[in-house]
């Protein structure tokens, strides 16, 4: 009997699947890697009954049919499923940044008040990242703003570690994230601000080499064995990200708004010429660029 094609539900437990395989050590390097129907699973070797391959240079590909909705998820989501992960070809990490922005590149006011800039279906897209990776990472300016919890709610998935880039340790405990317990929780800062078993309100502390540079956070993370970081903001973050080439990709959602005034997305402080490759995806109003960098 011919099976009906698969719809987005389906489609994206499976791609959860192959986003968080770990094999142990280096087995799955250079393999093929089979993702299961029901349950969703993914497993070493090419197997008949597989509804995703993924491995070598075709990438991932579906071997079941899938619907009109569940091919636009596919489109979007597979090719981040896979590089930087145990199956890829390197076991370097893979680092994604993304952003919300109106038309004249500002990701928020200039009070620092939380305003969402872009609309609801960024705002699931985001979720959908972070189920995907190991990681999600915000700098301290963020969580002094926005106060996020940066989990999983909008799709099925689950919870990333949660990361807290804050430099010189200017975060007091009070924010939810620190306290609420929904996922593991990771206060970066200098190694000098971080003493011996220290904890931030539940979060643990990390001291962090190097001035807490963007490569020696990558190097820490990696060393903890998470190795898929998506950066969820905000600005500065993400540009000392990308003035240090540590990105992989870089998510730029515009918003049909023109603000004026405001905090800025990317100020690198310098004058660049970067034309990277370039995928786009309507999020309803809003536009999706994603940058590919390597």
């Amino acid at each position: 009997m011919t099976q009906a094609p698969a719809k987005p539900e389906e489609l994206w437990r499976w791609l959860c699947a192959l986003a968080r395989f770990r094999p142990e050590g280096d087995r799955a390097r250079g393999q093929i890697i089979s993702v299961h129907a029901e349950p969703a699973r993914a497993a070493l070797g090419e197997h008949a009954e597989a509804a995703l391959l993924a491995g070598g240079s075709a990438g991932v590909l579906a071997r079941r049919a899938l619907d009109a909705q569940a091919e636009q998820l596919f489109a979007h989501y597979a090719p981040l499923c896979t590089p930087g992960s145990a199956c890829a070809p390197s076991p370097e990490c893979f680092v994604v940044a993304h952003l919300g922005q109106s038309l004249d590149g500002r990701i928020g006011p200039p009070s620092g008040e939380p305003e969402a800039i872009t609309g609801a279906e960024d705002m699931r897209h985001n979720h959908r990242m972070r189920a995907l990776f190991d990681v999600v990472l915000v700098g301290a300016g963020t969580v002094s703003n926005d106060n996020p919890q940066l989990t999983v709610r909008h799709v099925e998935g689950d919870n990333p570690v949660r990361v807290v880039l804050d430099p010189d340790r200017r975060l007091s405990p009070k924010y939810a994230i620190f306290n609420d317990g929904l996922a593991p929780t990771l206060l970066l800062c200098r190694t000098e601000r971080c003493g011996s078993d220290e904890r931030h309100g539940q979060a643990d502390v990390v001291g962090v080499g190097d001035g807490c540079s963007p490569r020696a956070v990558v190097r820490e993370l990696e060393r903890r064995g998470l190795r898929r970081i998506f950066i969820e903001g905000g600005g500065v973050t993400v540009s000392r990200f990308l003035a240090a080439s540590c990105l992989d990709r870089l998510q730029l959602a515009i918003s049909p708004l023109i603000m004026g005034q405001g905090r800025p997305g990317i100020d690198l402080g310098e004058t660049l010429r970067l034309r990277p490759s370039v995928r786009r995806f309507v999020l309803d109003d809003d536009i999706l660029f994603e940058c590919k960098f390597r």
